[in-house]
């Protein structure tokens, strides 16, 4: 037994679904991020599946003396400062791998929000890659990769407003922080 899936276990977690068969470049949204948790729930998820999936964190987490670790774990690092071309920068990296995924916080901090950020469609839509949807239910005790993959259309505001739904009822690790 792997080291995440026994932690899992401990803590009486447990993973629902996977990455379709075949599916060799998308973009991961995780939601609800409402917990510095979630980063915790997201890696060992990920690896006691055995999936590969890089993630997107603020630059500032990759300093020393952790940031090593957080490389190590499969992280890019990101300037919030120097947000222009951040999407274009993304949609490259896609561009130079045959495989690749990346997981991206959709809220883009773990506080309340009224809407997702973004960038994470935008990289998929420029990449032409699929989205696939994460969430953390702290209710359940659940990590669910649903396997129904979502691949953007030319109306953001109907996907976007679909994206959100999706996540409603999922209940975070501070529910008041949560999607309504």
């Amino acid at each position: 037994m792997k080291l995440s899936t026994a932690i899992f276990d401990l803590f009486g977690w447990k993973v629902e679904g996977g990455i379709p068969p075949g599916l060799k470049k998308y973009v991961v949204i995780a939601a609800p991020h409402t917990s510095a948790w979630d980063f915790l729930l997201g890696i060992f998820s990920r690896a006691s599946e055995g999936f590969d999936i890089k993630y997107i964190g603020k630059k500032s987490l990759f300093k020393p003396p952790f940031g090593w670790l957080m490389y190590k774990l499969g992280g890019y690092p990101v300037d919030r400062s120097k947000t222009k071309n951040f999407v274009q920068s993304v949609v490259d990296i896609f561009d130079q791998h045959e495989e690749f995924a990346i997981a991206i916080a959709p809220e883009g901090t773990r506080g309340k929000v009224d809407r997702f950020k973004t960038g994470f469609y935008y990289i998929a839509k420029g990449a032409g890659v699929p989205i696939m949807f994460v969430s953390f239910d702290y209710g359940r005790k659940v990590v669910k990769y649903d396997p129904d993959v979502f691949y953007p259309t030319d109306d953001a505001e109907a996907d976007l407003a679909h994206i959100w739904n999706y996540y409603k009822g999922v209940k975070g690790k501070n529910p008041e922080w949560g999607i309504s």
